[in-house]
This record gives structure tokens, sequence and C-alpha cells, in this order.
């Protein structure tokens, strides 16, 4: 069962997903039958079909175990409205990712004047989970050659790294750092909206083990 809320506001939007297939259990009931002017109306006006427990077939056979349970997979996504900036969180995982023209001038691996505040910011974000592993990624578009991105996105990716060197200097943090040109666009590249997107530096981090 998948189920999928995005929300807006201050300027935020926000999207979280629920992967599951927790429905097979009887882990969520059946929606009830909801008023007309109710936002989110049920499929069906009908009532829930009536369970019976002793019913012999909703009952494990002899012999039968259930399977281990685990916890299940939420991603969070919260990203600026202009796209600048977008942030997804998971169990495991915290990733943001930056778009080029914040960081960068045109065609050019030299940072912004901006680009140390939000750095910075995400520094404060990996102190704060006390992350150990912090993976730094660059992405371009696909005009231009596909050599000239591989070298630009590797170049954009180790100038944040630098700043995030230094910003976490004295924490014990093993960086990977790479460039990955054009491959793994995140939107759609026959437009330059979805360029825009592209053109992008990821820094991602696991959670710590609780």
């Amino acid at each position: 069962m998948s189920a999928a809320t995005c929300t807006q506001r201050a300027g935020v939007r926000t999207a979280v997903a629920v992967v599951a297939g927790a429905l097979a259990f009887g882990l969520f009931a059946a929606p009830n039958a909801l008023a007309d002017d109710d936002p989110y109306p049920s499929a069906s006006a009908a009532a829930p079909v009536e369970v019976d427990g002793n019913d012999p077939d909703l009952k494990l056979p002899d012999g039968a175990t259930l399977a281990a349970p685990k916890v299940l997979d939420i991603k969070s996504v919260v990203e600026d409205l202009d796209g600048e900036e977008r942030r997804e969180d998971t169990n495991s995982d915290v990733k943001f990712a930056l778009q080029s023209e914040v960081l960068f001038g045109k065609d050019s691996a030299k940072l912004s004047s901006q680009a140390t505040s939000r750095i910075s910011a995400i520094a404060d974000e990996i102190k704060k989970q006390k992350a150990t592993t912090v993976r730094v990624f660059g992405f371009t578009d696909n005009l231009g050659s596909s050599a000239h991105g591989d070298v630009l996105s590797k170049q954009r990716a180790e100038a944040v790294h630098n700043v995030l060197a230094k910003e976490l200097d004295g924490m014990d943090i093993t960086f990977e750092v790479r460039g990955y040109g054009e491959r793994y666009p995140i939107a759609d590249n026959s437009t330059e909206d979805g360029r825009k997107k592209n053109r992008r530096v990821e820094v991602s981090f696991p959670r710590p083990e609780s």
C-alpha cells in the first residue's frame, strides 16, 4: 500500500510518503464514510465489512509464524518554493540538495558570496546528527559535453567539501566526494526549469544508529 500527502505553507513545500504492506495484517482499519464536505472523502460510502475474529481462515496454520516486525521507511521532503534548496529525510539518511545557481556562477566552480551560509547550515545539521560519513556529490544538466559535465560536477562537489571540512574541523568524519555530471537527473532536462533542478550539489549522510 502506498499513500502520499503534500502541503504548502510559509514558503515551504512539504511532502511525506509512506510505503507499507500493513493493510493485509489489519493494522489500518477500512475508512468510514465521511461527510460530503470533507476534503478527503472515502472511496465508498458503504460501511466497512465486519470481521469475525473466530473465523479459522484468519488464523495462522499450525507451525506458522509471523515475519519479524520492521520499521516502515518514511520519506519527508521539504523544498523551498523556488526549488533552490531541498531536504529529504528517511529513517536512515538525511540529504540536502542545493541548486548550482545559488552556489556558483555560470559554468564555474567558484563559490558565490551567499554559498557559505547555506553550506554552514548543512554543517550545523551534520554536527547535530553526529554523522561520521558525509557524501558530497555534484551533478549537471545534459547541455554541453558529457566529459565537461563530469569535470565541472566534481570540481563543484570538491568546493562544497572544502567548506564543510573547515566547518567540521575536529570531527572524525569520512568524506566521499564525487562528480556524476549529467547522470541521475531528478527532473526533465528538456526544460530550463528541469535543467536548473538537475544542476545541483547533494550532501547526504546516514543517521546514527540509536
